[in-house]
């Protein structure tokens, strides 16, 4: 990659991305976003690089970040090895749920019964997860979002409730400009989402496009115990999946597409109850919403390089994959261990950590798994979403064989909690 550039701001204003050295503070590295992947990522390089090593997170919002987040998250095994290597885990276990199987099931909308053609028990016979262990908790974006503000704070970190206007890579850093004073740092990292404005400055273009479907997330409590069972229901226009979260609550996570989405926001409550009912089903009594519905556009995007001069891409900065297996949060949470692990065993022996054999190092780690996935629920969206007959019959019988055979069964939960391939020690719950 070449020298990166914003737009130049006017001269004297404060956030010239042509600072020099000698007027520009120094920081080790600056993060770009406060979102559960950006804060995590400073919580880990934190561990990995020491306790002099100087840490600096913009984001405008950090103060108010995830308190108006009402969705929840799957946190898989591995992920949250990783939370409570980094101390985080505790202060978020009380109103997290395990989750300990998964049903799966395919039907069109107005049937009465919903077969299970496909059921994960968590038990793999090759110890990848300790006994009892789940392979994943559900867990309130906001609570997480609350314990990771507060670690980074008690940890040093320096949160500035800023913007960064512009940026430019030199031989030995990266000048940026922010709301407040200039910064000059060793490495850049974009953790602001999918709409990276880092990425965009950086030239690194996307392939993306949009499913036409909206995932409509809220909160219901219910009669009945789920007993940490998660269901995903495929119908025509998309997965319906409810999750299991602490007491006789759980999360819904009901896609449609984008018009029907809007259509049913619209609806009187109690004909928006009996549409979730419909889908929802009578195994745990009553359902009651709890939280207010909200939809979010589902689309798929892949950066075309996750790092630049003196600059990583991480989170949905770097890619965003459809919603349907639960890893997307989880997928941002393994670039953030790659990352920090590759930085801190550069650091560690007296290497530049931003050198572009280090950041590659990184991007040959994380791109392949994250095409992988992001192949993998894309074929398996559309694969699902669609009212052929023919297909549905095709799938359900591949359903059936993987149910008949508990190494593949094994080795799809596994890689569900994050425990396939290269497994960085963060996620395997080793320190740095």
């Amino acid at each position: 990659m070449g020298s990166l550039n914003a737009p130049q701001p006017e001269a004297g204003a404060g956030s010239s991305t042509g600072t020099t050295a000698h007027t520009a503070a120094r920081a080790d590295v600056a993060i770009v976003g406060g979102g559960l992947a950006g804060l995590s990522l400073a919580l880990a390089l934190r561990q990995g690089l020491g306790a002099n090593a100087d840490i600096v997170l913009y984001d405008p919002t950090i103060a108010r970040a995830g308190l108006n987040d009402g969705r929840c998250s799957a946190i898989a095994a591995g992920a949250r090895r990783m939370l409570t290597t980094l101390g985080v885990w505790g202060e978020v276990a009380a109103g997290a749920e395990a989750m300990r199987t998964m049903v799966v099931t395919d039907s069109r909308t107005k049937d009465v019964a919903r077969p299970t053609f496909l059921t994960f028990d968590g038990a793999l016979q090759d110890g990848a997860l300790e006994p009892g262990e789940a392979f994943a908790h559900m867990v309130p974006n906001a609570d997480l979002q609350q314990a990771l503000v507060g670690a980074a704070r008690a940890a040093g970190i320096d949160l500035r409730a800023e913007a960064v206007s512009g940026f430019r890579s030199e031989p030995t850093g990266i000048a940026l400009a922010a709301d407040g004073a200039p910064l000059r740092a060793q490495l850049l990292v974009a953790c602001d989402g999918a709409r990276s404005r880092i990425r965009e400055m950086a030239g690194i273009s996307t392939v993306s496009w949009g499913y036409g479907q909206s995932g409509i997330s809220f909160i219901v409590e219910h009669e009945r115990e789920h007993e940490g069972r998660a269901e995903e229901h495929f119908l025509p226009a998309g997965p319906f999946a409810v999750l299991p979260l602490p007491g006789n609550r759980s999360s819904i996570v009901w896609t449609e597409r984008t018009a029907d989405a809007e259509r049913l926001l619209a609806l009187p409550k109690v004909i928006f109850q009996e549409e979730l009912e419909q889908r929802f089903g009578h195994r745990l009594g009553w359902v009651k919403v709890v939280s207010e519905p909200r939809a979010y556009p589902l689309g798929f995007a892949m950066a075309r390089s996750f790092v630049g001069d003196r600059l990583a891409l991480v989170g949905d900065a770097a890619h965003v994959i459809h919603p349907i297996a639960g890893q997307g949060l989880n997928m941002g949470l393994r670039d953030v261990a790659a990352l920090a692990e590759v930085v801190s065993d550069a650091a560690r022996i007296g290497l530049d950590f931003a050198a572009p054999a280090v950041l590659e190092r990184y991007q040959r780690w994380r791109r392949f798994d994250t095409l992988a996935m992001g192949v993998a629920t894309d074929g398996l969206n559309r694969l699902f979403s669609n009212h052929s007959d023919a297909l549905r019959a095709l799938r359900d019988v591949g359903l059936g064989m993987v149910e008949r055979l508990p190494r593949l069964k094994g080795l799809f939960i596994r890689d569900a909690a994050g425990l396939t391939g290269q497994v960085p020690k963060l996620l395997r719950g080793e320190a740095l």
